[in-house]
């Protein structure tokens, strides 16, 4: 590719002395799990989301995994409540839920935002629900006025899945998400705004209960050696990447700006009858971690393929909504009739452009041009 949707290795290098020293601090250190910089990475990651708590896992989905099983060990919920999730999120959200055997109900989103319709949750409400599950997709704040007010009014969780949205911010507070619900999970995938060099997430709350169960059952259960308070497992963020993110944390910022940067200039110059943009939120708002366009008409396949042709990398996200997934299909919907029809028209339109800290401008308004010439 000339122009790769992500080129990791590039990522990497803007920062690769760094990172090298960091990773090269541990190795000699002798000391892999469960120390230092494990410490200092959690200190600095809940300085810069704006929370008391930072526990490092395993992976994104593990911390979304941890958060459920802590309010069920904590006797906010039990197996077979309700959660209500976006019907149109990765399905790493939903399979959270339904590991803790709790019940995903699914909202449509706005076609226009990508993210929730607010307007339709509350029909959704049950005396079996316990909590709303906001998915800040494609680093888009999906947080809105309305779901906290519901949250509120329904005593209701408000868990952030924000693997997505490292940065991103709720204008009317002037909160980063990961702290505006009760619990955040994270993801520091390699392809993250914050990335490791393998996988890693965290768990991000102001709640001391909730993390010190979220704490121990990431280490098998225990919150003192030996001694198992929980049925856990094995899911703790290792020394070498909380160093690695530890570096890339002080560039966030900078890095999300060239986002921004990027993002505009596609918002500005794009130019096609065959492409939509979702609404553009303040810029704030928007961590940038995709830039999805929606193509019209059946003719998103033929507009990857041609900037394919043309050596530019994208990436559909996602192709198959979780409804329609062979492993809920029937065990949990039961019902393979069932029809989101938003949902699926994401499904069917969405393609990822390149975006990044590493993308020039050079390379963006060649994408610009192959769209804008596609006919």
């Amino acid at each position: 590719m000339k122009i790769p949707f992500l080129s990791l290795k590039d990522v990497t290098a803007l920062h690769g002395v760094e990172i090298n020293e960091a990773v090269s601090r541990v190795v000699n250190n002798g000391w892999y799990l469960q120390g230092q910089e494990n410490e200092q990475f959690e200190e600095h990651y809940s300085k810069y989301i704006g929370c008391k708590y930072t526990i490092g896992c395993a992976n994104g989905l593990d911390a979304l995994i941890w958060i459920f099983r802590a309010y069920i060990e904590m006797g906010v919920m039990q197996p077979g409540d309700e959660i209500i999730v976006p019907a149109n999120t990765y399905i790493a959200t939903i399979l959270a839920i339904t590991e803790n055997n709790l019940i995903p109900v699914l909202v449509e989103p706005k076609v226009s935002t990508l993210e929730i319709d607010d307007s339709l949750i509350e029909a959704r409400i049950t005396p079996k629900t316990k909590a709303i599950a906001i998915v800040h997709l494609y680093g888009r704040m999906a947080i809105s006025p309305k779901i906290l007010e519901l949250c509120k009014m329904h005593h209701l969780k408000l868990v952030e899945d924000n693997a997505q949205a490292h940065g991103c911010i709720y204008a009317p507070t002037g909160q980063r998400t990961g702290s505006i619900g009760d619990a955040a999970g994270h993801s520091f995938y390699p392809g993250k705004n914050l990335g490791a060099l393998g996988d890693g997430g965290a768990v991000t709350t102001n709640d001391p209960d909730l993390a010190v169960a979220v704490r121990a059952l990431a280490n098998y259960g225990s919150q003192e050696k030996y001694v198992f308070k929980y049925t856990g497992r094995n899911s703790r963020l290792d020394e070498v990447q909380a160093a690695i993110l530890d570096v890339k944390l002080k560039y966030l910022e900078k890095d999300n700006q060239h986002r921004k940067a990027v993002a505009a200039y596609y918002i500005e110059h794009l130019d096609n009858m065959n492409v939509t943009l979702p609404d553009t939120l303040p810029m704030e708002q928007n961590a940038f971690h995709l830039f999805p366009i929606l193509v019209g008409e059946g003719k998103r396949d033929a507009l990857h393929d041609y900037l394919e042709r043309n050596g530019v990398g994208t990436v559909i996200h996602y192709p198959i909504p979780p409804h329609k997934q062979e492993c809920y299909v029937k065990e949990v919907w039961n019902n393979p009739q069932l029809s989101l029809p938003i949902t699926e028209k994401i499904a069917n339109e969405e393609l990822s452009l390149p975006i990044g800290p590493s993308i020039s401008l050079e390379e963006v308004a060649e994408v610009v041009r192959l769209i804008n010439d596609f006919v």
